[in-house]
């Protein structure tokens, strides 16, 4: 096969192909025009959209285009494939003297089009077609040409919809692998970014991506990331969700392993780091491995604003955690078990709100917080217009209602309102879900143990997540193992001139990310200091 620069270039036989595509494998072209057209059709039947092109090469050579018209971008095939092929140039005139140089002087000096390789394939030819592109056999030629017209319509590149952020890039990738890849190396215009190309689904033929930064990224990272996406054997893959499930490393865990995002600007930041970014054509969200838990709850404004602000705001994330994953648990225990922790002004007030509701504190908090649950999940399923006043419905008229009726202690419905904003305030969707589900069994213990099962409930919580590994890293990595170089981004985020080195745990090629004398102390120039300034100066 030769590539657009007329050089020769090895096709990777991917492990997933389609049965056609299979059955197809070896039945080389014969270089009859009839013959093949014949064969393909029996392959791809008559579809509506299938366009079946016969032509005169050079108003004298039979030849035949296949395209699908609604892949294939029309304009391309009629002005840069049909006509340049109709006529034949005045300057090669008479140099056309066996079917060799005919094959040579399309590919080399007729074609305005730099997306041009050549088949010898029946299998090659059906899956130039099922891409999009052209293919073109001329006869007796025993290779076929295969052009690249694909042309499917994108939304345009927009804000992201899952990662709002208020200081930084508005731009999000979107549906097409080339737009994504383009958005990457357009933040990162280096020769060390390396993209690594597969198509991975026997049947979807998904093209698959693995970008890392070449001379950062620890290569056996690479090595392994490429290792479990080779042994993917799947009939589609619609997303890169499907991708996620296949190469973490615990599939029994509620917690992600790997980290989606649908920010560029993310995407570079992580490879910048040694981290490894997955995409996949028709996703929007790019994979990036490995992932420990602290990257969670950090966001890209933690980066772009000063660093005491963002701590602080961090912090606070930290405190919405909490909140989201062992308020109602605490509730519940202290009710149910130890009132005497309350304050009694407190008490008093809590035990006049309990005072008509009939269920136990444990049940009483599994229904508001199932009823909880059902509401988000039809406020997000419904269409947007209608979602937001089904929330304001849901929070304000039937919490009202459910604590008029007594069906629910006012008391109740504060702490999971409570619960459910520090839910929200998570930046990852994923692990604010994994801590939504963790709440159920954490109210259950509560509700039999008392303190001591959330105690419990929060130590085999902590033991599971020290299991954990992302590739090899530990999931609560830089605190454990600890680090004095990771802690600089944990809890806080340190001053970015002070985070010299990337994370000790990826074990990159690269370690220094901010040369020494970028953060050395030196003393500002007041230039404009009214107690310096010289006046005489001024009129110079």
């Amino acid at each position: 096969m030769r590539n657009g620069s007329g050089k020769s270039k090895s096709r990777v036989v991917t492990k997933a192909s389609s049965p056609v595509l299979d059955a197809a494998l070896d039945i080389p072209l014969t270089g009859t025009v009839e013959d093949t057209i014949s064969t393909v059709l029996s392959i791809l039947k008559e579809d509506g959209d299938f366009i079946v092109r016969r032509f005169h090469l050079f108003g004298q050579y039979n030849a035949v285009l296949f395209f699908y018209s609604t892949t294939a971008d029309l304009a391309t095939v009629n002005n840069h494939i049909l006509k340049p092929l109709m006529h034949l140039p005045a300057h090669l005139e008479g140099r056309i003297n066996e079917l060799q140089q005919l094959r040579d002087i399309v590919f080399d000096d007729v074609l305005y089009h730099c997306g041009v390789k050549q088949e010898n394939k029946l299998s090659e030819l059906i899956a130039c077609i099922l891409r999009g592109d052209t293919a073109m056999v001329i006869d007796g030629v025993e290779e076929s040409f295969s052009i690249s017209t694909s042309n499917v319509e994108k939304r345009a590149i927009d804000q992201p919809a899952t990662e709002q952020v208020i200081r930084g890039p508005r731009e999000g990738f979107i549906e097409l692998l080339e737009k994504n890849i383009a958005l990457i190396r357009y933040r990162l215009p280096t020769p060390e970014l390396r993209i690594h190309s597969m198509e991975i689904g026997r049947r979807s033929r998904s093209k698959v991506s693995v970008c890392y930064m070449d001379g950062v990224t620890n290569a056996e990272l690479v090595n392994e990331v490429k290792r479990r996406l080779s042994q993917i054997d799947i009939d589609a893959v619609l997303d890169s969700g499907y991708l996620e499930q296949f190469i973490e490393d615990n599939h029994m865990t509620p917690f992600p392993q790997v980290q989606y995002t649908e920010r560029p600007d993310k995407v570079v930041a992580n490879l910048l780091e040694g981290r490894v970014a997955i995409l996949v054509n028709g996703s929007p969200l790019a994979l990036i491995v490995p992932t420990v838990f602290s990257q969670f709850y950090q966001t890209v404004e933690d980066y772009t604003e000063r660093f005491l602000l963002m701590s602080a705001i961090r912090l606070a994330r930290l405190v919405a955690l909490v909140f989201s994953l062992v308020f109602p648990a605490l509730y519940v225990s202290i009710i149910s078990f130890n009132p005497e922790l309350i304050p009694t002004e407190f008490a008093v007030a809590v035990a006049g709100g309990r005072a008509g509701v009939p269920f136990p504190a444990v049940v009483e908090v599994l229904i508001i917080e199932i009823s909880m649950e059902v509401l988000r999940e039809a406020t997000i399923r419904l269409p947007q217009q209608v979602g937001g006043a089904l929330s304001i419905v849901g929070v304000l008229v039937v919490g009202q209602a459910a604590v008029a009726a007594g069906f629910a202690s006012p008391i109740t419905v504060v702490i999971i309102a409570l619960t459910t904003i520090g839910s929200f305030a998570t930046p990852a969707y994923n692990a604010a879900l994994a801590l939504r589900l963790l709440r159920f069994p954490l109210i259950i213990i509560a509700g039999i143990f008392g303190l001591y099962g959330v105690v419990i409930g929060l130590i085999l919580i902590v033991n599971h997540l020290l299991s954990l590994k992302s590739f090899g890293v530990p999931y609560l990595s830089p605190l454990v193992p600890g680090g004095f170089r990771g802690m600089k981004d944990l809890i806080i985020r340190s001053p970015l001139g002070l985070m010299k080195e990337r994370p000790a745990s990826l074990h990159t090629q690269d370690k220094v990310r901010v040369d020494a004398d970028t953060s050395a102390e030196e003393q500002p120039k007041n230039v404009l200091d009214p107690s310096e300034f010289d006046p005489a100066k001024e009129g110079q």
